[in-house]
């Protein structure tokens, strides 16, 4: 399991903490790469708080004081350099925020590229790549990247579907054979009914592919898993980084089984296209 962060810390404890600490609170998580420059007086300043205040709210979050705060909080943001940069206030431009949205996305996607276990994704593609079939089960916000990974891959000549219902799923579980694949993908790890599908899939020999993060459930459950760690790191403003960095990676998967396919997908896809050419409005029938 995950060690708790000071800023998880501080996000836990909120509710806790007397009115004025809740103040220094929020300022903090506003201003994270500006607090680690700042002496406490400067801090209480800008909180609009007493100095005494903010030595209690560093105590508050398991701190000995401002400087061992500062240290704790500094140490966090070198290990995620990306964190302090996309916080999202409340007083932030649509320019800001958007700015934010997008730079926290594209740290996500850096950190969970170079996070990935090759040896893993090559066995992934293996295994696609043989399957008779290949199911994708998600829940809730992994129900769309089910839902799209089935898309991507029915492309390249799988027999393929996506299932969000617990039931549809059980059924689909048991109905499997040996060398079918199933991809779960969960943002959480901990989604008990999608646990005991796998279960289920793996009593049916198949085999099963699991998008989650490290150390959860169903990560240590897939006969191969494909660790995927996010941290969201807002509450009421939170951009959805986790379901990119899912998508992302189910583009990987896909690209590495139509490199496996070779020359004959490619036809294939060339058919798919010229096939959809009639269901889109040409240039000539918009100047007619």
């Amino acid at each position: 399991m995950k060690p708790v962060t000071l800023t998880e810390r501080i996000r836990d404890t909120g509710n806790q903490m007397r009115k004025s600490e809740r103040k220094v609170a929020d300022y903090v998580l506003a201003n994270l790469g500006n607090v680690i420059n700042m002496r406490i007086v400067d801090l209480a300043a800008q909180a609009e708080v007493s100095e005494p205040t903010v030595v209690r709210f560093c105590r508050a979050v398991g701190c000995e004081g401002f400087q061992d705060f500062k240290l704790a909080l500094a140490q966090e943001l070198a290990s995620n350099p990306g964190f302090g940069k996309v916080a999202v206030t409340d007083t932030d431009s649509v320019a800001d925020f958007s700015r934010k949205v997008f730079d926290s996305t594209i740290d996500t996607l850096l950190k969970v590229r170079d996070s990935l276990n090759p040896g893993n994704i090559h066995k992934a593609i293996t295994a696609l790549t043989n399957a008779n079939r290949v199911e994708f089960y998600g829940h809730g916000a992994s129900a769309a990247v089910a839902a799209d990974a089935q898309h991507r891959f029915f492309r390249l000549q799988l027999a393929s579907a996506a299932y969000s219902d617990t039931h549809i799923q059980k059924m689909s579980a048991l109905s499997l054979q040996k060398g079918d694949v199933v991809v779960a993908i969960s943002q959480s790890g901990r989604t008990r009914s999608l646990l005991d599908t796998i279960e289920l899939v793996k009593d049916m020999d198949a085999i099963v592919i699991g998008m989650a993060p490290s150390g959860t459930p169903i990560a240590e459950a897939a006969t191969i898993p494909i660790c995927i760690d996010v941290d969201e790191e807002f509450e009421i403003y939170t951009p959805l980084s986790s379901r990119i960095a899912h998508l992302a990676v189910i583009d990987v998967l896909a690209v590495g089984v139509a490199q496996r396919k070779g020359p004959r997908l490619q036809g294939h896809l060339y058919r798919l296209r010229a096939g959809m050419q009639s269901l889109r409005i040409s240039d000539t029938d918009q100047e007619s």
